[in-house]
């Protein structure tokens, strides 16, 4: 049975975890080197990166090992890395509604990276109106503060058996790829419940924030569920109005987005107007009010909980630090090599110094 998906961090306090505790006394920062492959020669090797676009298949090196500790050849890890490429979950929506935005930090080292050094700013200067132009404005100076944001490994186990790798080659049959994917899934879930849970990460001298515990979210209360007998949909459409208007006196006006629980979903597909008057639905109307990006449910969220985001990188980005892949892990006798599918990836919330942020949380 595979294990649920672990979080691991590096910081400035030391390590926490089993994948962290093992690359810090390894010296194994690069995930390459827990990438060995067997060549035609029957040899091992491990991969380096030399510098440049990662991109660029010129800026990787392929360097021999003292020892043929490699299970794995070249193809056969490029079979374990494509079960990854296509992994996309319809319910594991909101990492990727931040993909799809472009709401992304590239870092180029992530495994060298292990927090995020960022400032916030506070408003500063003030534009003057003269006819000369020589009268000096106000000049003061903007504060900035120094954050950090920890920069979490998140992995998942899989074990792949001697004999049935073996029995593979000699068939000529594809490596069976399914662990891996299920190992990406559970990876790909951790991430998604960093944004969508109420827990904390606090490590190196930072915290990762979800939608439901950054501290400058602006908190609304929801009068009656939207599943309630008797909410109408007007009713729920003046909540949303509340979720805008919320958002606008914090000085917040990008399109949102809105996420909802599983219980919300089928609300959502009845009638507008239940006198017949009109053949929309709650969904549909929703979506007429300006601003509104869409609207997404969560399975994690909990209930009776709507999130309003506002799909902006002052308020939220996805921080990258490696994407997804597979590594080995360990041997035991040569029978059973254990895998990892592991990635460095954290949602940072943002707000400025006066405490604007643009998330409202009703509930």
């Amino acid at each position: 049975m595979l294990n649920a998906a672990n979080l691991d961090l590096i910081g400035k306090g030391g390590t926490q975890g089993e994948v962290a505790n093992y690359m810090a006394s390894q010296g194994r920062l690069d995930p390459n080197a827990m990438r060995p492959f067997i060549a035609e020669d029957g040899k091992a090797y491990m991969t380096i990166y030399t510098g440049g676009s990662v991109t660029n298949p010129k800026n990787y090196h392929s360097v021999p090992l003292q020892t043929n500790a490699a299970t794995l050849r070249r193809d056969e890890w490029k079979q374990l890395d494509s079960a990854l490429l296509g992994l996309k979950e319809s319910r594991l929506g909101g990492v990727q509604d931040l993909i799809d935005a472009g709401l992304t930090y590239q870092i180029g080292n992530g495994m060298g990276s292990t927090v995020l050094e960022y400032h916030d700013v506070s408003d500063a200067l003030e534009a003057d109106m003269t006819m000369d132009g020589v009268t000096r404005a106000q000049n003061d100076r903007p504060v900035y503060t120094t954050n950090y944001l920890p920069l979490p490994i998140i992995h998942a186990d899989y074990e792949m058996n001697a004999r049935v790798l073996a029995a593979s080659r000699n068939m000529g049959a594809p490596l069976d790829t399914t662990l891996a994917e299920r190992a990406g899934r559970k990876v790909l879930e951790k991430l998604e419940n960093m944004l969508f849970t109420a827990t904390t990460y606090k490590y190196g001298g930072g915290t990762i924030y979800s939608y439901l515990n950054h501290p400058s979210r602006n908190l609304l209360t929801l009068a009656q569920n939207w599943d309630a007998s008797g909410k109408t949909g007007a009713e729920i459409i003046q909540d949303v109005i509340n979720i805008k208007q919320a958002l606008i006196n914090k000085h917040c006006f990008g399109p949102f987005k809105i996420y909802i629980p599983t219980l919300y979903e089928t609300v959502l597909d009845e009638d507008y107007d239940t006198s017949g008057q009109s053949t929309q639905t709650i969904r549909e109307r929703i979506m007429k009010i300006e601003g509104v990006a869409g609207i997404k449910v969560i399975d994690t969220l909990p209930v009776n909980t709507i999130l309003g985001v506002v799909m902006q990188s002052d308020t939220v980005r996805l921080v990258q630090g490696m994407g997804m892949q597979n590594v080995e892990w360990q041997t035991e006798g040569k029978m059973i090599t254990k895998y990892k599918v592991m990635t460095i990836q954290v949602p940072q919330i943002r707000a400025d110094q006066e405490g604007n942020c643009g998330i409202v949380h009703l509930s």
